[in-house]
């Protein structure tokens, strides 16, 4: 995989929008996803998923691997286009349903619901931390990327991810305690 990603950013490089279409496919679902969690409104989500991928067609001349995935650049465009996002919206509409495609997997009406109720806690929880500390866990737990990665995307050094996720953790582990539980 790693050989046909990397023959796919070069031919991309090279002006080849099949190529970058195929990079479009591989990483859009996850990039979208992590944008998502960040803006809560599957509109704004759409809107800032396919402005990455703009901005990073437009700029692939001066993507460079340095031992860092494709991917990680990708995350450094969509962390920016969520922050330039937020500076010029001001107003933070309350949170929307969790669309029903997030939802369905596998599973009872009843599953769904308490997965519903369960990422509602959730994201409410991830809306009282620090921009950084959502990028990170996001990043680490939803998307699976390692410190390096992460690091790399968020312009940090691997301490400084390993730090800001102790902080997060500890701080939603503080969060939890101070929610009620209605069924425990």
């Amino acid at each position: 995989m790693r050989e046909s990603e990397e023959q796919l950013i070069q031919n991309a490089k090279s002006g080849n929008a099949e190529s970058f279409g195929a990079l479009y496919d591989l990483y859009m679902p996850r990039i979208y996803r992590f944008i998502f969690l960040r803006t809560h409104h599957k509109e704004d989500a759409e809107d800032l998923t396919h402005q990455v991928f703009v901005n990073a067609w437009q700029g692939l001349h001066r993507y460079e691997p340095r031992g860092f995935p494709f991917g990680s650049w990708l995350y450094r465009i969509a962390t920016n286009a969520v922050i330039d996002h937020y500076r010029t919206a001001r107003a933070h509409a309350p949170l929307e349903a969790i669309p029903e495609e997030l939802l369905a997997e596998h599973g009872s009406a009843s599953e769904a619901i308490d997965t519903a109720i369960d990422l509602n806690r959730v994201r409410a929880m991830l809306t009282k931390l620090e921009p950084d500390q959502q990028n990170v866990l996001l990043m680490k737990f939803v998307d699976d990327m390692s410190n390096r990665e992460i690091a790399q995307a968020l312009g940090k050094s691997e301490g400084g991810v390993r730090v800001i996720q102790h902080r997060a953790i500890k701080k939603l582990k503080e969060l939890k305690e101070e929610q009620p539980h209605a069924h425990e």
